[in-house]
C-alpha cells in the first residue's frame, strides 16, 4: 500500500482516505459480517487430516489488494505468455518432441515423469488446447518485479473465492467502491462456459458441458457446486455417466443425453478405471478410447500435470524462447534441481536459508520452510530428500511483499501472494486481477488455505 519512502501508492489513495476516516471498530463490525456471510453461503474448503478431512470456512480479510493498470498489464502480457507457451509444449512432447530433440529440457524429465501420459501420444484435442484453465501463482518483490512460484494446470481452483470475495465486498464495504473504476470479475462463468463449449467435437451443434466432481468430501466441492451454478450446466459424478455407442451419456430423469465437454476436478489416475488405476470409482470406464478418438473433450487434457511439476517449471523461460521467440515477461524463481549431486549438496549445507518442496507436491504439504525450521526438523527432512532426492527442488526465501490486513483489531502487513486465472480455448485471456491469498500468521510466508492463509478482494484498477 506504501512505497520505500512511506508515501501511499496512487492505486491506494481514495482506499487510505476511506480508511482514514473510518473507526477500527467500524472495520471489525463489517468483518464479522462478511465471516457470518461466508459461514451462511457455506464458502468452505476441506483440510484433510488422517482418517478424514476437516471441512472449514475460508478466512477473508475485508481490505482488498489492489493493482494499477500498468501493473496489471504487465501480469496479464506474462501469464498469456506462459501459458500460450506451455500449451504448445504439451502439444509438442505429445507429438513430434521438438523441444526434446533440441536438447533444452532432458527427456527423461518428461517421458519418464509421473505425469506423463504416453496414451495421449499422437492425439489431436480441439484448437490445440490442453490447458483450458491455468492458475499462474506469482509474488512481488519490487515495483516491477513479479515472480512466477507455479503454474497451476491439472485442475486449479480457488476461482470461486474470488467472484464470492467481490460479492461480498460489494454488499458489505459500498464506500469503498465510490469513485474507483474497478475491472469487473463476474463474467467469469459466462466466459469459461464459451471457452470450453469452443473445444467441444466437431459436429457438436449445441455442445453439452458438465462439470465432473470426486464428490462432497472433495476439498473444493463448495467450488464445483458454485461453477457449476453459474455456468448453468450440470454437476456430475462418475456414477452418472457412461460410455455407449462411441459417445458419453449422463443419466437424466428424461434419458441418456450425450456429453460433449467434460470439465473435470479428478485427477487423471482416477479418470478411467479401465486405463489408469482399476479401483477409481470416481469417473468413468472406456472414457480414454473416446478422448482419443476425438468423440469427447476433457478440460483439461490428460497429462497436462507433467507441464506443471516443480522440476519443470525451472524450463519454462526455455519454453518461452524456443516456441515463441520471446523473452519471459515474468520471472522465475532461481530454482536448484536436487537430482543434480552438486545442487544437491548445495542445498542440504543450507538448508537453514531454503525453502525445498516435492515436486510433484501441492497445497504447502510436504514443504521445509529452511529459515522457520528446527535444527531437528532440517536432520529428518535430510533424511527425506537422501532418500529420493529426484523428488525435490529447492529456492531461496524471497521476501513477499505486504498487504494491509486486519487482524485482532489491528490493521498490520501480511505477506500476500496473487494467482490469475488464465482461460484458453477460442482465445487465451485472463480474469483481471485473480486470487489474493494471505498469510494470516504473522511473519509467516505460507499463503495455502490449507496452512492458515486467507483472501482477499483483488482490484484492477482500469485506469
Amino acid at each position: 500500500m506504501r512505497g520505500p519512502d512511506g508515501e501511499v501508492r496512487p492505486a491506494y489513495t481514495a482506499l487510505a482516505d476511506l480508511l482514514d476516516n473510518l473507526s477500527i471498530e467500524a472495520l471489525v463490525t463489517k468483518q464479522n459480517a462478511a465471516d457470518e456471510l461466508f459461514r451462511r453461503l457455506g464458502i468452505t474448503f476441506a483440510v484433510y487430516a488422517e482418517g478424514g478431512s476437516t471441512e472449514r470456512l475460508i478466512p477473508f480479510d475485508l481490505i482488498p489488494r489492489i493493482l494499477d493498470r500498468s501493473e496489471w498489464d504487465l501480469v496479464e502480457r506474462g501469464c498469456l505468455q506462459r501459458v500460450r507457451a506451455i500449451n504448445v509444449f504439451l502439444y509438442d512432447i505429445y507429438h513430434d518432441q521438438e523441444i526434446l530433440k533440441a536438447g533444452l529440457i532432458p527427456p527423461e524429465l518428461v517421458l519418464l515423469n509421473p505425469a506423463y501420459r504416453p496414451e495421449m501420444h499422437g492425439v489431436n484435442l480441439p484448437n490445440d488446447v490442453y490447458a483450458h484453465i491455468a492458475g499462474i501463482d506469482l509474488i512481488r518483490t519490487g515495483e516491477r518485479d513479479f515472480f512466477v512460484l507455479e503454474d497451476n494446470v491439472r485442475t486449479p481452483s480457488g476461482v470461486s473465492y474470488v467472484l464470492e470475495n467481490r460479492e461480498i465486498m460489494m454488499r458489505l464495504f459500498p464506500d469503498a467502491f465510490d469513485g474507483q473504476s474497478i475491472s469487473p470479475v463476474g463474467n467469469y462463468p459466462e466466459r469459461l462456459l464459451e471457452n470450453l463449449r469452443a473445444v467441444a467435437p466437431s459436429g457438436a451443434d449445441d455442445p453439452v458441458v458438465v462439470l465432473l466432481t470426486p464428490g462432497r468430501y472433495n476439498s473444493a466441492y463448495f467450488e464445483h457446486v458454485f461453477l457449476a451454478e453459474q455456468m448453468g450446466i450440470e454437476l456430475v459424478e462418475g456414477g452418472d455417466l457412461f460410455v455407449r455407442d462411441g459417445h458419453v451419456w449422463m443419466r437424466t430423469t428424461e434419458g441418456p443425453v450425450r456429453v460433449d465437454v467434460i470439465y473435470r476436478r479428478i485427477d487423471d489416475e482416477f479418470m478411467d478405471p479401465l486405463a489408469f488405476r482399476p479401483d477409481s470409482v470416481l469417473a468413468v470406464p472406456g472414457l480414454l478410447s473416446l478422448v482419443r478418438s476425438g468423440r469427447v473433450a476433457l478440460a483439461n487434457a490428460l497429462g497436462t500435470g507433467v507441464a506443471d511439476d516443480k522440476a519443470m517449471y525451472v524450463y519454462v523461460p526455455r519454453m518461452i524462447e524456443f516456441y515463441l521467440g520471446e523473452h519471459a515477461i515474468l520471472n522465475n524463481v532461481h530454482t536448484y534441481m536436487l537430482r543434480d549431486p552438486k545442487q544437491r549438496q548445495h542445498v542440504l549445507n543450507n538448508l537453514q536459508n531454503l525453502v525445498v518442496k516435492e515436486v510433484q507436491g501441492s497445497g504447502g504439504y510436504g514443504m521445509l520452510i529452511g529459515p522457520a525450521s528446527t535444527a531437528e526438523e532440517r536432520e529428518a527432512y535430510k533424511a527425506r530428500v537422501l532418500q529420493n532426492p529426484d523428488n525435490y527442488i529447492a529456492q531461496p526465501t524471497l521476501s513477499l511483499s505486504t498487504a494491509p490486513t486486519l487482524r485482532n483489531g489491528k490493521i498490520v502487513p501480511r505477506h500476500v501472494d496473487l494467482r490469475p486465472f488464465v482461460l484458453s480455448g477460442k482465445e487465451t485471456s485472463v480474469i483481471p486481477g485473480g486470487l489474493t491469498r494471505v498469510a494470516l500468521r504473522e511473519g509467516s510466508l505460507v499463503v495455502n488455505s490449507s496452512q492458515g492463509g486467507g483472501t482477499k478482494d483483488t482490484w484492477v484498477l482500469e485506469h
